[in-house]
């Protein structure tokens, strides 16, 4: 056999075994990476840590990605989490999603909210939809300074559901097909059973009957786009019980939620820079 041709052969399977265990390798130190900032935060808090960040990841050698969201997996793995937590430990839920099925996001607030012992949402960036859903199950919503919420109005497919129930008001009824008229009927059935799940969430987190009942308006009713950001200072006019004491170790711990390689648009240079020259100037 021609030593050459055997030679480039034997390259190319190491090639291949290295692209091959390499993703997996670096996805497994990502993991026990994660898992030693968890349990950090968690002996810092004296709390159980629970995690649900929705990223573009990529997945296998290949290269491809995948948009995340709430699924019913997750509220699977949420609601056993919280079940093996002790009653008498609180509970620190660092979240970041775009949002997901209300179904999912409903029974992970509902658990939280039953929950004994105090509760946190730890929002660094942002939880819309039904992360908002879950946020308002909490003892206490805590935030970065410029992170968000968003409106909770049931969509219909990509359809909002309050401006679905607004064809009643635009045309005759003998103008609207029957079609239409089950969507509206659905949509205003989403809406009530919106309301009186924000409505009672808030109630049994302690939230007064009139904060209650104007959150529950502002954010599940569709007076707002779906995604219009609800920020600090709008959710504290709401009278939502929230804190801007963001733990350090939260950053540190989205920092090993990458965003896949090849599509970040934005870059940086962490330590400050300063111009040759300027730090004589500075101590003069």
């Amino acid at each position: 056999m021609d030593p050459y041709g055997y030679m480039i052969s034997q390259l190319f399977w190491l090639i291949f075994l290295f692209m091959l265990i390499f993703p997996m390798l670096k996805a497994q130190t990502l993991e026990w990476s994660r898992e030693r900032l968890i349990r950090a935060i968690e002996e810092k808090r004296k709390s159980r840590v629970i995690t649900m960040i929705h990223r573009q990841e990529t997945r296998s050698f290949l290269g491809f990605f995948m948009m995340r969201f709430i699924t019913i997996e997750d509220s699977e793995q949420v609601l056993r989490a919280i079940r093996l937590t002790p009653k008498d430990m609180p509970i620190d839920f660092i979240i970041h999603t775009p949002g997901g099925l209300a179904l999912a996001a409903t029974q992970i607030a509902q658990a939280l909210a039953d929950h004994k012992a105090p509760v946190r949402v730890i929002v660094p960036h942002y939880a819309m939809s039904g992360g908002t859903l879950i946020a308002l199950a909490a003892d206490e919503i805590i935030m970065d300074e410029h992170a968000v919420l968003g409106p909770v109005d049931p969509q219909l497919g990509q359809e909002p559901a309050a401006s679905i129930v607004k064809i009643k008001d635009l045309k005759e009824p003998n103008e609207i097909e029957d079609a239409t008229w089950v969507k509206i009927d659905v949509s205003e059935k989403a809406l009530k059973q919106m309301y009186d799940n924000v409505k009672s969430l808030l109630l049994k987190k302690g939230y007064s009957e009139e904060v209650a009942t104007k959150v529950a308006e502002e954010l599940s009713l569709g007076k707002y786009t779906h995604d219009y950001p609800i920020t600090v200072q709008k959710a504290k006019e709401l009278g939502l019980r929230v804190s801007t004491d963001m733990p350090e170790e939260v950053y540190a711990l989205m920092e090993l939620y990458p965003q896949p390689s090849g599509y970040q648009s934005v870059q940086y240079i962490p330590v400050p820079y300063q111009r040759p020259g300027n730090s004589q100037q500075a101590k003069e």
